[in-house]
């Protein structure tokens, strides 16, 4: 696998390239802005972004406008976002596209190197990896919403969705056989009122419905 990163820390985009590489995981470049990323995707045609949200020269939202931007160019291209601290409208912005891996971590997660790795792998093979602390802090929101006919369970199973757990993991996490997290889920479907025919893509819908919500 070959990626492109998008970091002006230097400590960190170094740290991340030692890392991936005794991974096996090449670094195609290194960039440290928005501009410079898009155009290092389209000479080196990585098979993963990695970008911080926030970028020279105002470090607000360079990188993220950046991510969406190759997103809307390179679609299915897997992209995974760090960031220093949750910013719901981010994460909607790059789940919006729906096509391909997209990935949403606090930065301090890049530190749990296991945990990290699976999570690059998942959003590389097409999965949907949100940080459990945006997931938290999301759920704290107040107000109603769409999601208010969700019993407790269905959106302990939404949560788990939007941090990218497949079917047997949300059982294994929640001690759950897999028929329950099937069950839950096709309720989930049904009271958000996602249409059968759009097949898998109906747990991106249903994590847009829980990020747009809260």
């Amino acid at each position: 696998m070959r990626v492109v990163i998008a970091e002006d820390n230097v400590l960190l985009s170094a740290g991340l390239e030692l890392l991936l590489g005794t991974r096996g995981i090449e670094v195609a470049a290194i960039v440290t802005d928005g501009p410079g990323l898009l155009e290092a995707v389209d000479r080196h045609r990585p098979d993963l972004v990695i970008a911080d949200v926030r970028l020279p020269p105002s470090f607000r939202d360079e990188g993220i406008k950046a991510a969406v931007a190759i997103r809307q160019a390179h679609p299915g291209l897997p992209v995974m976002v760090l960031s220093q601290y949750v910013e719901k409208l981010y994460a909607r912005e790059l789940l919006a596209n729906g096509s391909g891996g997209v990935g949403y971590l606090l930065k301090d997660r890049v530190g749990r190197v296991g945990q990290f790795i699976d999570d690059l792998l998942r959003v590389s093979e097409g999965g949907t990896v949100m940080d459990p602390e945006v997931i938290a802090q999301l759920m704290t929101g107040g107000g109603g919403n769409a999601l208010d006919a969700l019993t407790n369970r269905e959106r302990e199973v939404l949560s788990l969705m939007a941090q990218g757990l497949s079917n047997a993991e949300i059982g294994q996490r929640l001690v759950v056989t897999d028929n329950a997290v099937h069950k839950h889920i096709g309720n989930i479907f049904a009271k958000l009122g996602l249409p059968v025919s759009d097949g898998g893509h109906r747990r991106v819908l249903a994590v847009l419905a829980f990020l747009d919500n809260q």
